[in-house]
């Protein structure tokens, strides 16, 4: 049986890494076509910033954010002006902090599969008097479900299993920051491997069950 504890950090987590592929969907799919699609020399280095958080330790991204979010940092100051206070150690905080922490992982294969659209489809619908918007979501989106789909995949399944930002950002607090990494990090310190090993072999099978899930709805999948 799970425990209160137990079962309000799976389901904050839920609701945070929901939230979050939504978010990132909307947000990461024009920058998605944007990168598919230019030649402009702002290219290279935004793809470079989109991709950071691949290859940035956690505790680095994590304290950026605290910073900028903090009272004194420049989104502090807008958010305290707008009435909002701080974003830090809030739910709101972990949204925004996990939306920049997973944004390569939605952005990346929706990229590449606009990319491997190529431009033939969109120059047929053009011939047919399909207007910008028209040949976007009747075209493109449709020619690159795959990559929506294995975006929302791992947009939603590194959220769920994110830590070092989360902690930094969102700190401890049940009900409100504690999510399931955290519970599990809470527990190894207090020497409960028991409450461990449960909270962790849920994360394990949810992890595969995702994973494997993907390769197999994937219509691009090939079988040898």
């Amino acid at each position: 049986m799970l425990s209160d504890a137990n079962l309000a950090a799976i389901l904050l987590t839920l609701k945070l890494a929901t939230l979050v592929t939504v978010i990132l969907l909307l947000v990461g799919t024009p920058i998605a076509w944007w990168l598919a699609r230019t030649r402009s020399w702002w290219k290279g280095p935004i793809s470079a910033v989109v991709a950071l958080p691949i290859v940035l330790p956690p505790s680095v991204l994590g304290f950026y954010l605290l910073v900028a979010m903090g009272p004194n940092g420049p989104v502090g100051r807008l958010t305290q002006a707008l009435g909002l206070g701080t974003l830090p150690f809030t739910f709101a905080g972990l949204v925004v902090a996990s939306v920049f922490y997973s944004l390569p992982f939605v952005v990346q294969p929706i990229q590449n599969a606009f990319e491997a659209m190529g431009e033939r489809p969109l120059e047929v619908a053009a011939t047919l008097r399909a207007g910008p918007l028209d040949r976007f979501f009747t075209v493109a989106v449709p020619l690159s479900s795959p990559g929506f789909l294995t975006a929302g995949v791992l947009g939603f399944a590194h959220t769920v299993g994110e830590f070092g930002v989360v902690l930094m950002i969102g700190g401890n607090i049940p009900g409100v920051t504690r999510v399931v990494s955290v519970q599990i990090y809470d527990y190894v310190e207090a020497f409960e491997y028991a409450d461990a090993h449960i909270l962790s072999g849920i994360m394990l099978a949810f992890s595969f069950t995702v994973l494997l899930a993907m390769y197999l709805l994937n219509p691009t999948r090939t079988h040898k």
